[in-house]
């Protein structure tokens, strides 16, 4: 039952379903996970992610299905004898012990217990590891919600184990300290070369850190791969609208046959896009979707002369302007389109400043930006083949 190349493999779940009486938290999933990857759990509340890591911890036991941690089978195997730590959301240090004795706690469990010349070494590595070399005798209360986010790190790193676990571990940081955590989590994962399993409901997160994301959705796998092809290729509407933001356009299928699809509006507009891999479901008249990315939309002028080469056209009333420094949002009201979102550089906004609310522009794109995705959601979440 184990896959040929589990010698590479940290992580399989094998047709695993875990019930909590009526309620299936997770409905007959099977992944893997590389070894020395960085992995991530990706979905909304009650999508069955947190419960995943959970069964990897051995915190949960799977109602059905194995399993396995490092070629091992591990069902029923209690967490404390399996090679995982997991940092948690609130990091649960102990506020009564310093930062060395609360690094250096999982070691003093051990039997045999390391000495003390041995455990202060190997304190002083593990914050040597996450740069907080000279705290060691600071409590916690006394750190910033970064500095105590290591710490949570260095006690789990410091037992050395096959997998660490992070469940939603950034989630208490503001925005700009979560992002430098990001970088030091990725960088982290690179120097100790561990595989790094993460639960989050943030797609940016996800995108940033993740070699492999497997995102789902009521308990099941909607699509596993790597961030640049959930962004560029999802699989359906559920991806696209999850993963990143994307203009979507509902409406009924008129020709699936060949390498683009054609979508009718009920205003009776045609839209194309590329179907992906595997095509659409054959048949007409289904509902389907056409999804753009908001930085492949063009917007200019009404009035500008020059030549607006794109297969999409349409005249579109400014709705708000948002200015994020390197981009500026545009929501834009575009007749039988419906509202459309456009996220322009600014270095192609240039000297201009960009448009204001009101102002009448021309908004398109070329049908090679555009997908064609079929509807997704609980229906169509499906198992990842062995292979991602």
């Amino acid at each position: 039952m184990h896959s040929d190349n589990s010698a590479e493999i940290d992580i399989e779940f094998h047709g695993v379903t875990k019930n909590f009486d009526d309620v299936v938290a997770v409905d007959d999933v099977s992944l893997s996970v590389e070894r020395g990857s960085f992995f991530s759990l990706l979905g909304p509340s009650g999508c069955g992610k947190t419960t995943s890591l959970r069964l990897i911890a051995g915190f949960e036991q799977p109602t059905a299905g194995e399993v396995v941690i490092g070629g091992q089978a591990v069902n029923g195997v209690p967490a404390y004898r399996r090679p995982v730590n997991m940092v948690f959301q609130h990091y649960a240090l102990f506020p009564h012990l310093s930062v060395a004795d609360n690094v250096g706690y999982g070691l003093r469990q051990r039997s045999p217990r390391p000495d003390s010349q041995q455990l202060a070494v190997s304190v002083a590595e593990a914050l040597e590891l996450v740069r907080l070399s000279g705290f060691e005798r600071r409590r916690t209360w006394e750190l910033s919600g970064g500095q105590q986010q290591r710490v949570a790190l260095a006690r789990a790193l410091i037992n050395r184990p096959t997998v660490l676990l992070l469940d939603e571990p950034l989630a208490a940081l503001d925005r700009k300290l979560r992002q430098e955590m990001q970088i030091e989590l990725q960088t982290l994962q690179r120097d100790v070369g561990i595989t790094f399993v993460l639960v989050t409901h943030d797609q940016e997160e996800a995108l940033s850190m993740s070699d492999k994301i497997c995102l789902m959705l009521e308990g099941r796998i909607v699509q596993i791969g790597g961030p640049r092809e959930l962004y560029d290729e999802p699989k359906n509407r559920y991806v696209a609208g999850f993963v990143g933001k994307s203009n979507i356009f509902s409406g009924r299928v008129v020709d699936s046959s060949g390498d683009i699809a054609a979508i009718e509006l009920d205003s009776g507009r045609v839209l194309r896009g590329r179907p992906p891999r595997g095509g659409l479901a054959p048949g007409r008249n289904r509902v389907a979707n056409i999804a753009v990315r908001p930085e492949l939309v063009h917007i200019s002028s009404a009035d500008d002369d020059t030549d607006f080469s794109a297969d999409v056209e349409a005249s579109a009333r400014v709705k708000n302007r948002i200015f994020l420094g390197e981009q500026t949002e545009y929501l834009l009201e575009a007749g039988d389109l419906g509202d459309i979102l456009v996220l322009v550089s600014k270095h192609a906004e240039g000297s201009s400043g960009g448009f204001s609310a009101g102002d009448v522009v021309k908004v398109g794109w070329n049908v090679s930006s555009a997908l064609a995705l079929e509807e997704g959601g609980a229906d169509a979440a499906e198992q990842a083949d062995k292979s991602h």
